[in-house]
């Protein structure tokens, strides 16, 4: 197998564990949380202080995105990213061991916002170390292809978590409460264990064994980051807000208010779940070869024109009850959405420099997860508790999509003024 290759699968595995350990903590904040960790609320504000802690994990992000890039940028990808690989291991394996607030009392939501904290700072610092592991080993012109690699982790991190809350969930509820949730977390050590294997045997990247070969490793990158890119970082954390909060839209509140407020049977959305997260998985890479002929941005931009059409029919869907129609609605958005995401890595490297890409594109993704991702499920949920309809929810989201289209075009022509990054400028 080249190393091209390689880099791509050792990407593509070790992001599916992040997101697959992300994903599970989003599922039973929706699903169990709340009745576990926070029983005196009622069930739609135990769901609200649960996507507190969901979102406790978005702000640690950042913090991990400068850590890691930090170290990603002065000793090197590789070596960081067995390093976060680790961490969210360990971190999701603990919350499937943790007592709930009726052994323990108000420790319980404690810990478990600590253990949201520390899997915020791992994934914070994996996402963008993986897109340069695979982008900067890719065969010249390729990058925004291979970057897709990294990209394909949300989709299938999306389907593991499904069928293992599916599977579990098949017990009875007061089994599920009791044991059947952890399981998934306590699976996580298994995966952990074959992605490093997996990442073990890839080569550091060759853009940036380069930058050591010049001696241009920056001693501090942020402060250059800061210095020298920070209309980049801005338009980043933009273009990013529709890639990032459209999953915790679907997988997260659509799922907490169709099982609650709407009736809908656990089962029955979680299949619906699944179904769409493998139409995302199997369309990305069609769409990061059609964004090789057409451009980037003008997928970019049909894409994000899709999603503002397809908003509103997709919550009257929802709002019907019936799971076909539901899943049809969510997988017709998603082919939209996901053409966009399976492109947004390599869009948001070639903004930034190799010597402080990894801390660049960290720094852009991490802040929109802590400002828009992380936010997303709580201020959804708020939105429609307080005015008793879906509309403002759908009025939110359409802002995101324009928030995004607006970012993206910005970033587009700051990229094309600097140049950053030949490899992948000349698939833009």
């Amino acid at each position: 197998m080249s190393q091209a290759r390689r880099a791509g699968t050792a990407s593509f595995i070790g992001t599916t564990i992040e997101w697959y350990d992300f994903y599970i903590y989003g599922t039973a904040s929706a699903l169990v949380f709340g009745k576990l960790f926070f029983p005196g609320f009622s069930p739609a504000a135990g769901i609200m202080a649960s996507f507190a802690t969901f979102w406790v994990g978005f702000l640690a992000r950042p913090l991990g995105g400068i850590v890691f890039g930090h170290l990603g940028d002065r000793i090197g990808r590789k070596r960081t990213l067995v390093t976060t690989l680790m961490l969210m291991g360990v971190a999701t394996f603990l919350v499937g061991c943790l007592p709930t607030y009726a052994t323990i009392g108000v420790g319980a939501p404690v810990l478990l916002a600590l253990l949201r904290a520390v899997q915020g700072v791992a994934v914070g610092g994996e996402w963008g170390g993986a897109v340069l592991m695979a982008s900067e080993h890719a065969p010249k012109g390729r990058g925004v292809l291979y970057g897709m690699f990294a990209q394909q982790g949300s989709p299938a991190g999306s389907i593991l978590a499904s069928l293992m809350f599916l599977l579990f969930g098949m017990v009875s509820d007061a089994s599920f409460l009791s044991w059947g949730w952890r399981v998934p977390f306590l699976l996580s050590a298994v995966l952990v264990v074959v992605g490093l294997v997996i990442r073990l045997k890839v080569e550091e990247s060759p853009e940036f064994a380069a930058v050591q070969q010049r001696a241009e490793v920056v001693r501090l990158p942020v402060a250059e980051v800061l210095r020298t890119a920070w209309p980049a970082v801005l338009l980043g954390v933009g273009a990013s807000a529709l890639g990032i909060a459209s999953a915790y839209f679907t997988n997260t509140f659509v799922l907490a208010w169709t099982t609650t407020d709407l009736g809908i049977d656990r089962q029955s959305m979680l299949n619906v779940l699944l179904g769409v997260s493998v139409v995302q998985f199997l369309w990305q890479p069609v769409a990061a070869l059609i964004a090789e002929r057409v451009g980037v941005v003008r997928l970019i931009t049909v894409a994000l024109a899709g999603n503002v059409v397809l908003a509103v029919p997709m919550f009257l869907a929802i709002g019907t009850r019936a799971p076909l129609l539901i899943f049809l609605a969510i997988a017709v958005t998603v082919v939209a959405g996901s053409a966009y995401y399976a492109v947004l890595a390599g869009f948001l490297a070639n903004a930034f420099a190799p010597r402080v890409r990894y801390t660049g594109i960290s720094l852009s993704y991490q802040l929109c997860s802590t400002l828009i991702g992380g936010t997303t499920p709580l201020i959804a949920q708020w939105l429609l508790t307080t005015s008793g309809s879906i509309w403002p929810v759908a009025g939110f989201k359409i802002g995101l999509i324009v928030l995004t289209a607006v970012c993206v075009v910005g970033l587009a022509r700051y990229g094309r003024r600097h140049a950053a990054a030949p490899a992948v400028t000349a698939t833009v």
